[in-house]
């Protein structure tokens, strides 16, 4: 076994590594990354930070890696899937490896349903399945519909379906499907008029939220769709529930983030549930990256 020189490596991708653009996007990378290395080393623990891809590091050589803005995963499945079995044999994962492989595919939230939380209608579209896109629209109750990939992130392959389905659309899911699952759900009319809050919990506590619109005539909340975002102060009924997700994970997360919104039924609603490299807006909230360290509790 190699020696132990790292006890946390901080987890980016191959375009983060160092800050070569001064861009306020790769700015943000690097205020975040940079607040939570410093309250790690606060803690008194000796923390590095590398590309999750990096050929020549040795993982034995960390007890951890904490996931942080590997944000290319995505577009790099198979090494991504390959690079987590090989390293999860070497050290150990922040969130566990379990964790992230169950919060891989969008599946999880059928569990999450199963324990009792509520999440818009979901139709699932299995590989290879023979389904027309028409006739699942045609058999949700909404007019609009949103379909998107079960092993995505940042609205990769995400339409919106308003009435009819194009025939390029319909050729584009049955392409998608012989490779990978999608999900159908009713559009949740209210995300372009209210938002939608992102919870951030660490160590099962909540620390702070923030509220996400898309721009008008889009209902993409990400900021790189020109979405906007601003510290939110929730209800203790939002705080709750976002709470309740996170307890109802297979495995407790050192941190999440829960996304939620108010669902066409006006019923407090779970969008997604981040656990591999979400977002957290640490520079919103510097403070919350001193309880992700304070969470942490290394053997």
């Amino acid at each position: 076994m190699s020696q132990k020189l790292f006890d946390i490596i901080i987890l980016t991708d191959d375009r983060y590594v160092t800050q070569e653009n001064t861009d306020w996007y790769t700015s943000n990378i690097f205020k975040e990354d940079g607040l939570v290395q410093e309250a790690l080393e606060a803690k008194g623990y000796k923390v590095g930070r590398k590309s999750w891809s990096d050929p020549t590091f040795d993982w034995s050589s960390t007890r951890y890696v904490l996931f942080r803005t590997t944000w290319d995963y995505f577009d790099r499945a198979d090494e991504w899937k390959e690079w987590l079995a090989s390293t999860a044999e070497k050290t150990q994962m922040i969130n566990p490896h379990e964790l992230v492989q169950w919060n891989m595919d969008k599946h999880y939230l059928k569990d999450l349903i199963n324990q009792g939380i509520n999440v818009p209608e979901i139709r699932y579209i299995e590989v290879g399945e023979n389904i027309q896109l028409s006739d699942l629209v045609g058999e949700m109750q909404e007019e609009v519909a949103i379909l998107k990939p079960c092993f995505s992130a940042s609205a990769r392959h995400t339409y919106k379906i308003v009435g009819r389905v194009s025939e390029e659309l319909e050729n584009t899911l049955q392409e998608l499907i012989q490779v990978e699952a999608m999900m159908l759900q009713p559009f949740q009319h209210t995300v372009p008029e209210k938002g939608e809050v992102s919870m951030m919990v660490m160590g099962g506590t909540f620390t702070h939220a923030v509220l996400k619109k898309p721009k008008k005539g889009d209902f993409r909340v990400q900021d790189d769709f020109g979405g906007t975002v601003e510290l939110y102060k929730p209800s203790g009924a939002e705080i709750a529930f976002a709470e309740r997700c996170v307890q109802a994970c297979p495995v407790p997360p050192t941190y999440a983030r829960v996304d939620i919104i108010e669902d066409n039924d006006g019923e407090l609603a779970l969008i997604e549930m981040e656990l591999i490299e979400p977002e957290l807006w640490f520079r919103l909230k510097p403070e919350a990256a001193e309880v992700l360290a304070e969470s942490l509790i290394l053997d």
